[in-house]
């Protein structure tokens, strides 16, 4: 009797299958692949951000004080320009000449003076003889007095003829930046031509920015409780994203709210000396306790949320995926603050979350930087 034989191709194919059935079966079982990051004590100090408004700590408009034709403009615009420069100068021949004007008057003032004291005495000397009145005498005193008043008031014209003629310079009253001119040299100026030309302090410069109402007074609150510092850093992003290099310090707080948007105004002054900061400009202003913070933290990201609120998968030390449920207090710079739920050291899943469930095991490796 034949025994009927399985052909070798046969067997082969079968091998092959069994084979390749194996291997999908224990790629199916590989450990899923994620990301994970220590719950970590970082110093994660309570910010706000706000925005502010860049204003001049000294601004005016400089105006001609005399009437008169200028004579020269001395400066650039838009240059940097130190206390008492000159900035613009009047004509100022008419004012030198009322000056010595009145000079002239003083000294015949003064010549009069003596004269009427000669005669006072010779008034008085002769009264001793009898030669003349009481009357004459009282006279003589009333001239001496007369010529004193006379002395008197040509010296405050004189004053007032001097600062007169002080004002045909026209000076920087302190270090600053001057805008445009509107003024050129020939043109008539005086004290109703209006503005020739602003000057900006821009170091030190200060910035202002509205605090909500309830927001400091939780603040307040909680100073009083002890539970924060009173201090605190004060930094800027500029308009074109960057952030300022110098720190500012708070130097005035309103003791009034503003009616129309519930907030109180804050003023805080930053050293300016590359002139980047312009009056006018909007920043963000980002304020910082200025005592350290030691917190429990993860990245942001880790942290998840469901109908019965926030939790984290983490990676226990048998790679298995455990789902621990959390309390967040606040976030800060991308980290999540951890008040309960977490040690430090315990590993969450920050990339790979969406593969994996509680209780299977994975295959972790740790953040970059972690």
């Amino acid at each position: 009797m034949r025994r009927s034989r399985i052909p070798a191709l046969s067997l082969s194919s079968a091998l092959l299958v069994a084979i390749g059935f194996s291997a999908q079966t224990a790629l199916a079982q590989q450990a899923p692949a994620v990301v994970v990051a220590p719950a970590t004590i970082m110093d994660l100090r309570e910010s706000v951000d706000l925005t502010g408004k860049v204003t001049a700590i000294q601004k005016v408009d400089i105006r001609a004080r005399v009437s008169g034709f200028l004579e020269a403009v001395n400066f650039t615009e838009g240059q940097k320009v130190t206390a008492g420069t000159e900035l613009y100068r009047v004509e100022d021949g008419a004012y030198r000449a009322a000056v010595q004007e009145i000079e002239g008057q003083i000294e015949a003032a003064e010549a009069a003076k003596e004269f009427a004291i000669l005669e006072r005495d010779r008034a008085e000397q002769l009264l001793t003889s009898k030669t003349i009145s009481q009357a004459k005498v009282d006279e003589a005193h009333a001239q001496v007095r007369k010529a004193e008043g006379d002395l008197i008031r040509l010296k405050g014209s004189k004053d007032n003829a001097d600062l007169n003629l002080s004002y045909t310079k026209i000076t920087a009253p302190f270090d600053g930046i001057v805008g445009l001119t509107a003024a050129d040299v020939g043109a008539l100026v005086g004290p109703d031509s209006g503005a020739l030309v602003t000057l900006t302090r821009l170091d030190p410069i200060y910035v202002q920015f509205p605090v909500a109402t309830a927001l400091y007074l939780t603040y307040r609150e909680r100073v009083l409780k002890g539970e924060i510092s009173g201090g605190a850093n004060v930094g800027l992003g500029l308009p074109n994203g960057t952030e300022y290099k110098q720190k500012g310090t708070i130097n005035f707080i309103a003791s009034n709210v503003s009616q129309g948007t519930d907030t109180v105004t804050v003023r805080a002054e930053f050293p300016n000396p590359d002139s980047i900061l312009l009056d006018g400009a909007l920043v963000r202003v980002m304020l910082e306790q200025s005592d350290k913070q030691d917190v429990l933290a993860v990245p942001q990201q880790a942290v998840q949320r469901d109908q019965q609120g926030a939790f984290v998968l983490v990676v226990d030390a048998s790679s298995k995926v455990e789902l621990r449920r959390i309390d967040v207090s606040r976030n800060a710079r991308g980290q999540a603050v951890i008040s309960k739920g977490l040690k430090e050291g315990e590993n969450v899943i920050t990339e790979g979350a969406g593969k994996v469930r509680p209780g299977i095991t994975v295959d972790a490796a740790t953040a970059a930087g972690g």
